[in-house]
């Protein structure tokens, strides 16, 4: 499994609605945390080697109800 983390723009009031749907429709989801700044929500995502970032990002996550934008980074090594 690999991380990627997703900073999610949401429309003006519906942060808390889309951390919801997200916690109950994507699978892949491992935390999803408010944030102050830019962006209003970071998720942290598990995808297995195969899956397409790009498509699982343009189909699971920008399609959520109330999703302006968002920004991906993708992630090499974890250390501890």
């Amino acid at each position: 499994m690999r991380a990627i983390f997703v900073q999610i723009k949401c429309q003006m009031g519906h942060a808390y609605k889309v951390a919801q749907q997200a916690v109950d429709t994507i699978e892949e989801l491992s935390e999803i945390y408010s944030t102050s700044g830019q962006y209003d929500l970071i998720g942290k995502f598990y995808l297995r080697p195969e899956q397409d970032v790009g498509l699982f990002v343009t189909q699971k996550i920008q399609t959520l109800a109330g999703v302006a934008d968002t920004y991906t980074l993708i992630t090499f090594n974890a250390f501890s």
